[in-house]
């Protein structure tokens, strides 16, 4: 009785504000002026019609929100970008090595963000970005490892996606990473918690309804890692994981889990055709 009821809390929570405007359809994000941002596409094939079209999460957001991600000026996000360049440039660890030292400008490392996370076949599993860079840090600069989605990883993480604004995110599904690609999968449409919500109750059933004060979007991920305004800080996306599971009334898994990076890949590979826009501003 107590599961059913709390079951119908949700569902009525989910149903308040039911029939709210969606998203400007002609809402257009081009930042500076100059990178034009792709927010509205045909859904990839693997969604098996699940959705006709995706829409990026800033299609949901107020005029202000958007706004400030339109310049990188007003964009608060750009600050841990401005620290993360003088990173890329500082040597660390054992070896004396920067970022730089082995990978030119953080310019020329437009087109990597749009691809992962990806199989790695020296370590035999699918890396996020930021375990890429982790394994840069510990095998080739001999530096200490970054936490999973702490502050000078999310603000490496977030200088590689501004290079690569306005290119398609391109997940591979297939070969190797296609296992973990299916345990993604069935972890986003897995009810958990006292509240019986899946990843697909929100982001796939109820897009563009309200859910207490907030305004649903598709889940897309191309704007991560992103500044939210209600923390006042950059956030990741496993960590976003771990809030949404959470509020699900469910013991959550942690960022950097085996379940995590599964379902980071294949939530990005429902953004496929998308642009990358990080780092974004959401509520």
């Amino acid at each position: 009785m107590k599961a059913k009821l709390l079951t119908g809390i949700a569902a009525a929570a989910l149903a308040f504000g039911a029939g709210a405007a969606m998203a400007d359809e002609d809402a257009e994000l081009v930042i500076n002026g100059e990178i034009e941002i792709v927010t509205k596409t045909a859904a990839p094939a693997h969604l098996d019609g699940a959705l006709d079209e995706i829409m990026s999460g800033w299609r949901f957001r107020d005029d202000t929100t958007q706004a400030m991600q339109m310049d990188d000026f007003d964009n608060p996000a750009m600050l841990a970008v401005e620290d993360a360049l003088e990173i890329w440039a500082t040597a660390d660890g054992s070896e004396g090595k920067s970022c730089m030292d082995c990978h030119g400008a953080a310019e020329d490392m437009a087109g990597v963000k749009p691809v992962y996370p990806k199989w790695n076949e020296a370590a035999g599993e699918v890396y996020t970005l930021q375990m890429q860079v982790n394994d840069c840090r510990e095998n080739r600069m001999g530096a200490e490892p970054w936490k999973v989605d702490a502050s000078d990883a999310l603000a490496m993480e977030g200088l590689l996606s501004s290079v690569s604004r306005g290119m398609p995110m391109n997940v591979a599904i297939d070969g190797p990473a296609q296992s973990t690609w299916e345990q993604g999968k069935e972890l986003y449409y897995t009810r958990t918690g006292q509240l019986d919500l899946s990843c697909a109750t929100c982001h796939e059933q109820n897009y563009g309804n309200m859910i207490r004060a907030d305004h649903l979007s598709m889940g897309m991920v191309n704007g991560f890692p992103t500044y939210r305004l209600k923390d006042s800080k950059l956030v990741g996306v496993q960590s976003r994981f771990k809030g949404c599971v959470r509020d699900t009334r469910a013991e959550t898994y942690s960022p950097g889990s085996p379940e995590f990076i599964a379902l980071e890949l294949y939530v990005a590979s429902r953004a496929n055709g998308l642009s990358v826009e990080g780092p974004a501003v959401r509520n």
